[in-house]
């Protein structure tokens, strides 16, 4: 005699989680600390920092990178742009689609919340000459990126807003 078949619970698909597990108990920290804490609007957040920040450097644009990265971050990112400006390099690359943003580590200490982000997205990256010619990629075919990005935000602070502190890029 054979056993019914019975239906299990359809498993989250990964795009539905807003954090891996092990992240849990610090996002759970980080909302017992700062109740105006959202885990929703805060990756909405996120993918909008992530688009934002992406495209200013793309451009060059340091005046609106400098008040969203720590100084660190900042100083990388000034150094490549300069670099393509020596090297007479543009960029003209676009964000395509933010695929999937998910907190993958998330810290309390001192009253200090860190969150890491791992993005995927794809990309549409060319990379042009002085006289604008393709010297590398193509608008017409996206790449897919994963970007682990770390934003930090003292939960005392009147200030809503989170400071980029590390990128990194995921293989």
């Amino acid at each position: 005699m054979t056993q019914p078949v019975v239906p299990q619970p359809a498993a989250p698909e990964a795009g539905d989680l807003a954090y891996v597990p092990t992240a849990g108990p610090g996002v759970r920290a980080i909302l017992a600390a700062d109740s105006s804490f959202d885990v929703a609007r805060f990756l909405e957040g996120a993918k909008s920092a992530y688009r934002m920040i992406l495209e200013a450097y793309w451009k060059g644009d340091l005046e609106t990178l400098r008040s969203h990265v720590e100084a660190h971050v900042f100083d990388a990112f000034a150094s490549a742009v300069e670099q393509r400006k020596t090297d007479g390099l543009s960029l003209d690359n676009r964000l395509v689609v933010v695929e999937q943003a998910v907190i993958s580590e998330a810290t309390l200490e001192r009253g200090v919340a860190v969150i890491a982000v791992r993005f995927e997205a794809d990309i549409a990256a060319v990379t042009r000459n002085s006289d604008g010619q393709v010297v590398a990629g193509s608008l017409s075919d996206a790449v897919q990126t994963r970007d682990l990005w770390t934003f930090r935000r003292d939960t005392g602070s009147r200030d809503p807003n989170w400071l980029l502190v590390e990128t990194d890029e995921e293989e």
